[in-house]
């Protein structure tokens, strides 16, 4: 984490002392260093901390870094069994600080940005990635409607959906034509499987360097980082655990091949797979190298996103930025073998 100069103090203790009540300043903001998406900053007052997270500066892709839903989302989720931040203000004037943004509730707990869990003892390992299912299988078990999120994503098949959105996002920050993508692209979409009628909210981007967990235990204290959040088919967000657990350990990786999971206390992908459908009551999945294809390819748009804004100079650390523009093929190769 480091102090930053890249936001307004004085304009933001004047407007938020407007709206959040007890909101008092002087403020020290604090840029937290995780994250490429939505800058995300710690806000110390006198007596207490919030935390603010904005979209980013200059010219964006259409329908990305979407704060405004972000907020939506954990805000219907406060009294779920998701766990989540108190939302305190939602600001989509632009005019305060030069893009919309959020206050949310700094929640103090322990963050694992490595699946191998270093820091944790052998034997206590596998309670936490129990619990990392337990959530998401909440996740997907909210009722849209009661949540008042019905509305929250568009009726229709999710996945033409989100192949068709990916691959437009994926054309509009294009540098180089990377065949392997070529060829995942083609794949997906004559491969899309029929619709077997879950519509769930969908994370987006669940994995476990996106939650934060008790000090003392397993408890997933929040989930963080909605802004890919829709309502579509739960078998995405599966998948992008999966995906991440397969891609190499440390570095931007940051995930478990070739680590030898029994013995380091850690939980198997066909383990998590199968306790996952125990928590929702089904016989099992169909297909699933489909499901993992297409989390690779969303993926590699992504990080392609993220490479061009570096490149456009609009990056939230353009130096870890720029380097995952070489991760756009590795992960496009992942998902054809995922395909195969």
């Amino acid at each position: 984490m480091s102090t930053t100069a890249d936001l307004d103090l004085a304009a933001v203790t004047a407007y938020l002392s407007q709206h959040i009540d007890g909101f008092q300043g002087p403020l020290q903001a604090e840029k937290f260093a995780v994250g490429q998406s939505n800058p995300t900053f710690r806000l110390s007052g006198p007596d207490r901390s919030w935390v603010l997270r904005r979209k980013p500066p200059g010219v964006l892709l259409k329908s990305a870094h979407a704060v405004e839903r972000e907020y939506r989302v954990q805000k219907a989720l406060a009294d779920s069994d998701v766990p989540v931040p108190a939302m305190y203000h939602l600001c989509e004037d632009d005019s305060v600080i030069g893009s919309a943004f959020y206050v949310m509730e700094e929640i103090k707990g322990r963050h694992f940005n490595d699946p191998r869990l270093p820091d944790v003892a052998v034997p206590d390992r596998l309670a936490i990635f129990e619990e990392m299912n337990r959530v998401l299988a909440a996740i997907h078990s909210v009722d849209l409607g009661a949540a008042g999120l019905s509305d929250y994503g568009p009726d229709g098949n999710y996945y033409r959906r989100q192949i068709d959105r990916w691959t437009k996002q994926y054309r509009a920050s294009e540098t180089d034509q990377i065949a392997p993508m070529e060829e995942l692209i083609s794949w997906l979409d004559s491969n899309i499987p029929a619709e077997d009628g879950q519509r769930t909210l969908v994370h987006g981007d669940y994995r476990i360097d996106n939650m934060l967990f008790a000090a003392d235990g397993p408890q997933c204290l929040a989930v963080l980082d909605w802004e890919l959040s829709t309502t579509g088919h739960p078998y995405a967000d599966l998948a992008a655990v999966i995906m991440q657990w397969q891609m190499p350990p440390g570095g931007e990786g940051r995930g478990l091949a070739g680590v030898d999971r029994s013995a380091e206390g850690l939980i198997s992908d066909q383990g998590f797979i199968d306790l996952y459908c125990q928590r929702r009551g089904l016989p099992g999945i169909d297909r699933f190298g489909f499901y993992l294809a297409f989390a690779f390819f969303r993926m590699a748009a992504i990080l392609q996103g993220v490479y061009k804004r570096a490149l456009d100079g609009n990056a939230s650390d353009p130096g870890r930025a720029k380097a995952f523009g070489a991760y756009v093929p590795l992960f496009a190769q992942h998902g054809l073998d995922a395909a195969k």
